[in-house]
């Protein structure tokens, strides 16, 4: 069985992490005009299909997705982001 999900969400999981650091995360996303939440999403919405594909779960894939479309609101974005990290990492923890 193919690991791919495992590994997208441990990658992902550090991004949306670095993303999520008070600070540093919104100014790293204003910075870059925002692209960070659109190649969130779209990697989010490959992770997910990765995870369908290999049976594994999807919630942080789905709470990224959230992340990226709403992460541009001060406060809820951060807060986001940080819950999909742990989501991401205790999934990609757990899967075997």
């Amino acid at each position: 069985m193919n690991m791919h999900s495992r590994k997208m969400k441990w990658i992902f999981g550090g991004m949306e992490a670095f993303l999520g650091i008070p600070l540093i995360g919104g100014l790293f996303i204003i910075g870059m005009y925002y692209t960070p939440l659109a190649l969130m999403l779209v990697l989010h919405i490959i992770g997910l299909v990765f995870a369908v594909k290999e049976a594994r779960a999807k919630t942080g894939h789905v709470l990224g997705i959230v992340a990226s479309t709403i992460g541009w609101i001060p406060i809820v974005g951060m807060i986001l982001h940080i819950l999909t990290a742990t989501f991401l990492m205790v999934e990609a923890s757990k899967d075997q």
